[in-house]
C-alpha cells in the first residue's frame, strides 16, 4: 500500500540551505547562462543527468526543478513540484517569462534583508509577491563585504586563509540547526510544500542557491524517501551550476583591484560535503538522527511528513 511504502520512506532529512554570497561587489559580472552542451536544457526537456531538471536563465544560474530522483522504493520525485533558486533580482523579461510558464504559485526567498536591499527585490511574473524567510547567514554577508571591501590583501588573509572560511562555514551551516527562528523558517516552507493547495507549485531561494536552498532541498529529498547519495549530488550540483559565473566574479574582483588573491573566496562560493556534514553532526547531537531533528527541531507531525510524500512523489 502506498501509505505503507509513505511511512518507510519517512527517512528524515537534514542538509544546506543556501546562503547566496558574492552578490556582485567588483564583479561587474552579471550571471551567464552555462555554455552550450553543458548540463542545462528548457524547463520541459529531458533531464541533464541523475534527473536534474536545470531552467536556464539569463539572470539566475542555479534554477532547478526537484522532480525526477528515485526514491528507496523505486518511485520518482514528481517534476514541476517544487523548485529551488539563486536570486531572482536579476532577471530578463525573458526569464521572467520563463518563471511565469512553469505555473508558481508561491515563491519563498530566504534571503536576510541587507541582500535584498544590496542585490534588489525579486523580478517576478504578474500577481506573485515574494514570501520573505529570512535565514541567519551568520555574519556572512557583512563579513564579506568588511573582507572584500578594505581592498587590504594582509586583511583578507588574516580573516579567510589558512581554512579560516572553510570553518566560517560550518558554522553558518551549524545555525541552520541551532538556530530557533532558522528551524521555524525551513518548517514553515516544508509546511507549505506539504499542504500544498494555493502554495503548488513553489520556489525557494536564496542569493546563491547553494547553502540555505541546498539545506531545504536536502531536506524536502531525504524525507520523501530519495537515497543520501542521491541528495548529496543534488546538493554538490551547485558547484557545477555557479562554476563559471563564479569564475567570473573572482576575476572581477582582482581586476578591480579589490582583492590580490580572490581565490580566498571559493571555500565561501562553494558548497562542500564538510558543510553537510557540520550540520548533520549538530543534528544527531541535538537530536539524535535526522527523524528527531524534523520532529522535534522542526515540530513536523506524522501527518505533515506523510503528505510531503504524497505531493511529492508518484
Amino acid at each position: 500500500m502506498r501509505i505503507t511504502r509513505t511511512r518507510s520512506a519517512v527517512g528524515v532529512a537534514v542538509s544546506a540551505l543556501a546562503l547566496g554570497t558574492l552578490p556582485a561587489w567588483a564583479a561587474h559580472a552579471e550571471p551567464t547562462a552555462p555554455e552550450r552542451g553543458t548540463a542545462q536544457h528548457a524547463p520541459h526537456s529531458r533531464p541533464a543527468y541523475d534527473g536534474v531538471r536545470h531552467i536556464p536563465l539569463q539572470g539566475a544560474v542555479n534554477v532547478r526543478d526537484l522532480g525526477g530522483y528515485r526514491t528507496y522504493d523505486g518511485e520518482r520525485v514528481r517534476y514541476g513540484q517544487v523548485f529551488r533558486a539563486d536570486a531572482l533580482a536579476k532577471l530578463t523579461d525573458a526569464d521572467v517569462a520563463t518563471l511565469a510558464g512553469l505555473g508558481l504559485k508561491k515563491v519563498v526567498d530566504f534571503r536576510v534583508p541587507a541582500e535584498v536591499q544590496y542585490d534588489g527585490p525579486d523580478r517576478l511574473p504578474a500577481g506573485l509577491t515574494p514570501t520573505s524567510r529570512p535565514i541567519s547567514d551568520n555574519g556572512l554577508f557583512s563579513t564579506l563585504m568588511t573582507v572584500i571591501g578594505s581592498r587590504d590583501p594582509v586583511k583578507q588573509e588574516e580573516m579567510l586563509g589558512n581554512g579560516k572560511a572553510d570553518a566560517f562555514m560550518r558554522g553558518v551551516y551549524r545555525t541552520f540547526v541551532t538556530d530557533s527562528s532558522n528551524r521555524a523558517q525551513f518548517a514553515a516552507t516544508l509546511r507549505d510544500i506539504a499542504h500544498g493547495g494555493k502554495a503548488s507549485p513553489l520556489l525557494y531561494h536564496c542569493t546563491a542557491g547553494k547553502d540555505r536552498t541546498g539545506w531545504t532541498s536536502y531536506l524536502l529529498l531525504r524525507a520523501v524517501g530519495v537515497p543520501e547519495a542521491t541528495v548529496v549530488r543534488d546538493f554538490l550540483a551547485s558547484n557545477t551550476y555557479r562554476a563559471a559565473y563564479d569564475a567570473k566574479v573572482r576575476e572581477g574582483l582582482k581586476q578591480s583591484g579589490l582583492m590580490q588573491n580572490p581565490d580566498l573566496l571559493i571555500p565561501l562560493q562553494e558548497v562542500r560535503t564538510g558543510y553537510l556534514e557540520a550540520a548533520l553532526a549538530e543534528v544527531k547531537g541535538k537530536y539524535g538522527s535526522l527523524n528527531g531533528y524534523l520532529r522535534e527541531g522542526l515540530g513536523l507531525d506524522t501527518r505533515t511528513i506523510l503528505a510531503l510524500r504524497e505531493r511529492m512523489v508518484g
